[in-house]
């Protein structure tokens, strides 16, 4: 029985593909492949009757490429309680521990909350980018309307989440810490709204190549709860300025 694979890849144009062509020949399991570097997922169709992911991905990396994941027929809804699972524990954790940090304070204070749960969010969710940054930079290419135009941006972007997690912990520059999250969290959120208006299934790369996340409404909530947060902490820091001048 021949099996078919609809691999997501960072075959990025035609000099890529060619570099890859004596590898994916010379492998007796495939009978058969092509890719449409015209799509974002620079999608590889692999056929063969004892073909696997891991045959096409020694391949690919006798080449210097990578497979960044299996592109399913599965709506990522129906996915959700598997694939969403470490999303749902992280920020479950976060969350944990930001209640900890109250419990031990003298009074529970919203905004030393907020700005804690943002510090680890940001934290955590860069950890998991840098762990494979370049597998990170090629995911977050496929929608992210800056990456796509700069590559560097994509290389960069965890570094940038690192240090808005540092400022909250710190309570660095508050209100320049709120603003420069809801810009680049509301750039963020451009593309994944023009991913799901376009119903494309990729990967979100928001924690990274670690976990095979679906990009979905879920990935929006992620970036809306940011804005939400750092918007609410900015009209806080405003208006009590505003108290101490009057």
């Amino acid at each position: 029985m021949t099996n078919t694979l609809r691999l997501q890849t960072n075959l990025n144009c035609h000099a890529c593909v060619a570099a890859v062509k004596r590898y994916l020949d010379g492998d007796p399991s495939i009978s058969r492949w092509e890719v449409d570097i015209g799509v974002p997922e620079k999608t590889l169709k692999v056929q063969g009757d004892s073909v696997s992911i891991d045959n096409v991905k020694a391949a690919l990396a006798k080449a210097g490429f990578k497979v960044l994941g299996e592109i399913s027929d599965q709506s990522p809804d129906q996915a959700l309680p598997i694939t969403y699972y470490p999303l749902a524990l992280l920020v479950t954790l976060l969350v944990g521990v930001v209640c900890l940090v109250e419990l031990g304070a003298s009074s529970f204070a919203w905004e030393r909350a907020m700005r804690n749960f943002m510090g680890g969010f940001f934290v955590a969710f860069a950890f998991f980018k840098l762990l494979d940054l370049r597998g990170f930079a090629d995911s977050y290419q496929m929608y992210d309307v800056v990456a796509r135009r700069f590559w560097g941006y994509a290389y960069v972007y965890p570094f940038i989440e690192l240090l808005l997690g540092a400022a909250y912990l710190t309570g660095f520059q508050s209100a320049a810490t709120n603003f420069a999250t809801i810009v680049v969290m509301s750039v963020s959120s451009v593309g994944v709204i023009q991913s799901l208006l376009a119903k494309r299934k990729i990967r979100c790369a928001c924690l990274g190549t670690v976990f095979n996340l679906p990009m979905s409404a879920v990935t929006l909530v992620e970036d809306v709860l940011m804005i939400v947060m750092a918007t609410l902490m900015l009209f806080s820091a405003t208006h009590w300025l505003q108290a101490v001048a009057s």
